[in-house]
């Protein structure tokens, strides 16, 4: 069987502030439907990515930030942070983790399930490693996003 992600569903208190900030994020605005005062979506797409996010009134019963470690994909880690930071969004510096590639911190970028030897070290992979550098950011509820830089997928993917 064959399966594709297609649709992440993200708590938010305030439809109309979250839906700028993705505006400002630079998501790409694909749905925005009421049908009544109870529900509304909105949808978004990141550039590039196949799979969206939506929020709005009556979508879900989660606590508003209670999405955390969504990745988003890039080649270049220093460009998104410059364009994000840019564009007036507050994200952490750049950095990679101690113990290898893979970053293990998820709440709005803290490290929630360290291993021995893993931590948040300062600046890009030193050898700028596929999957090894990552910069996070929130959104206005607190939903937490991870950025990872990946210029070389592993096989298979």
């Amino acid at each position: 069987m064959y399966m594709k992600l297609e649709l992440i569903v993200l708590p938010v208190t305030d439809v109309d502030r979250a839906k700028a900030f993705y505006e400002q994020v630079g998501f790409r605005l694909d749905l925005d439907k009421a049908v009544s005062e109870d529900w509304r979506a909105v949808h978004f797409t990141p550039p590039g990515s196949g799979t969206s996010i939506m929020f709005g009134a009556g979508m879900t019963s989660a606590a508003p930030g209670s999405a955390q470690g969504l990745y988003l994909v890039v080649s270049d880690i220093e460009e998104a942070h410059t364009e994000l930071t840019s564009r007036g969004i507050e994200v952490s510096e750049v950095f990679h983790d101690a113990g290898g590639l893979l970053y293990h911190g998820h709440e709005g970028g803290t490290l929630t399930h360290a291993l021995e030897g893993q931590g948040r070290l300062p600046g890009a992979h030193p050898e700028r490693a596929s999957y090894g550098s990552f910069l996070t950011f929130r959104d206005p509820d607190g939903n937490g996003w991870v950025l990872q830089e990946i210029t070389e997928r592993f096989p298979g993917r």
